[in-house]
């Protein structure tokens, strides 16, 4: 989907889109620089809040580091 920016440097977000998103007016977004490709991305009201339980049950992520760990050592012999 191609849009234009303004002389203000505006972009409007197509409907379809906000629609998707569930994007309202006035609602916050950052702009990220991934290397060269700008990307619009909702910025959370409190992210830690929003965060917490992201990897509930996903098990132990330090003993997932350190099996993984182990796996790279025993490559490298």
């Amino acid at each position: 989907m191609n849009v234009k920016l303004s002389q203000k440097g505006w972009v409007v977000i197509p409907a379809v889109l906000r629609k998707k998103y569930g994007l309202r007016t006035g609602a916050s977004l950052q702009v990220v620089d991934y290397g060269g490709v700008l990307a619009l991305v909702p910025a959370f009201k409190d992210p830690v809040k929003e965060g917490a339980g992201i990897l509930k049950g996903v098990g132990s992520l330090t003993q997932m580091t350190v099996e993984e760990h182990r796996r790279e050592l025993e490559r490298g012999k």
